[in-house]
């Protein structure tokens, strides 16, 4: 009888083992782009024979092992009978053998590595993260990246063709080459985490499934680098503001602002995570890095029961080191509501100027939301009303949106 819940299985296995499967096929044929069209080869048959004959007693041990075979077909196809085809037709192996759960991969290393690549646009790098490393297909890419299918499609299709044109090799980089693009890898699950947390557009405020596979992959790379204090630091990061993700939105999705959150609801397994991994990031490095910087921001929320009682001194101190290590106005955005709550909205309204001098933010509607709310604090109802309109005119969020407006309202109240 054929298996009713064999595409579920195949869905399951492929979110759970893709990358280590790419991985092991790049290994192989020594070609990313190969490697990739391979295992959604395999994945098509397994989407046929499953359903019919049952799950395989080793799932990921038969995707690679349907993989291989293709690849010796094509090379076959190819009429290329040399010493790459001998040497892929000698080491077919057995289902059985092909894992065992608990290593760290270093296939899934090169992997990582290797999609993250600086040679490619930070664009191309998200795509192509998510679909060899996530194992997401091109319609769940394009979602992620707000863009069309075809879209996403192209941005696959040509990164994979960069890396083959600059001959970046797949293997696992030397120490030193590691440190070198381990910023990139960081960054690209940032951008991904970030996008999830927060969408930009669109009606939900957070991308679960988005932010989630950021956190999977973060935890991924901490097994496999555990001696970069960044990579603990960006994973502290990502739990620490997951966990507040129960709280962060009501029965119907709208948002709920922190001041207004039932904290009892935040994830205290997620805290616990990130609070260890915050101390592993301290244990291994000289001093925190940016990443761990934010995390430690995100741990004085964490841990304070209460907005009034959240520590801002130490927030604002926080803000100030990680502006001078890594810029930005949003950094400085930040600073100036903590500062805010630490010494009142006239000290931070004055930071909040000097952003708007420099023209900074332009575009966002960060800038004037801020601004805004620092207003209305001091009195200045008028000129927070022109603010908040700006802000909801410049704002991509359905629900921040309505958030917005509703503020605006309120004022006439």
């Amino acid at each position: 009888m054929a298996d009713p819940t064999g595409r579920e299985a195949v869905a399951a296995v492929w979110r759970i083992e893709s990358a280590r499967i790419v991985g092991a096929l790049a290994r192989y044929t020594g070609d990313l782009a190969l490697a990739e069209d391979l295992a959604q080869e395999a994945l098509a048959e397994a989407l046929v024979t499953w359903p019919r004959d049952g799950l395989p007693r080793n799932p990921a041990g038969w995707l690679l092992t349907v993989g291989k075979r293709r690849a010796i077909d094509t090379y076959r196809r190819r009429s290329v009978l040399d010493e790459k085809y001998a040497v892929l037709a000698e080491e077919e192996v057995a289902e059985d053998v092909l894992y065992d759960p608990d290593r760290v991969d270093d296939d899934v290393l090169a992997l990582i590595f290797t999609a993250c690549h600086p040679v490619l646009a930070r664009e191309s790098r998200v795509a192509l993260t998510l679909r060899v490393v996530g194992g997401l297909t091109s319609d769940e890419i394009a979602k992620a990246c707000l863009v069309p299918t075809a879209t996403a499609q192209a941005r696959i299709t040509r990164a994979k063709k960069t890396l083959g044109a600059a001959r970046v090799p797949f293997a696992v980089p030397t120490a030193q080459e590691r440190h070198e693009r381990l910023g990139s890898v960081l960054s690209v699950l940032y951008v991904i985490f970030t996008e999830g947390s927060s969408a930009t557009s669109g009606t939900d405020l957070i991308r679960f499934d988005l932010a989630g596979e950021a956190q999977r992959l973060a935890r991924v790379l901490a097994r496999l680098v555990p001696d970069e204090p960044e990579v603990h630091g960006l994973l502290a990061l990502l739990e620490l503001t997951a966990a507040r993700f129960p709280a962060r939105t009501g029965p119907d999705g709208e948002p709920v602002l922190l001041a207004d959150q039932e904290r009892h609801r935040w994830d205290r397994s997620a805290i616990r995570r990130g609070r260890a991994a915050l101390v592993q990031a301290g244990k291994v490095g000289r001093g925190l890095g940016a990443y761990g910087l934010q995390a430690a921001i995100a741990e004085c929320h964490a841990v304070a029961p209460s907005v009034d009682d959240t520590d801002w001194d130490r927030v604002v101190l926080l803000y100030e080191a990680l502006g001078r290590l890594a810029p930005s106005p949003v950094v400085d955005l930040n600073r100036a509501v903590a500062i805010s709550m630490a010494q009142g909205p006239a000290a931070a309204l004055a930071v909040v100027d000097e952003l708007v001098a420099a023209g900074s933010l332009a575009g966002s509607h960060l800038l004037p939301s801020v601004r805004g709310e620092l207003l209305v604090r001091l009195g200045r109802i008028e000129d927070a009303r022109a603010e908040l309109t700006t802000a909801i005119g410049l704002c991509g969020n359905d629900r921040e949106r309505a958030v917005l407006e509703r503020k605006v309202a309120a004022l006439d109240r």
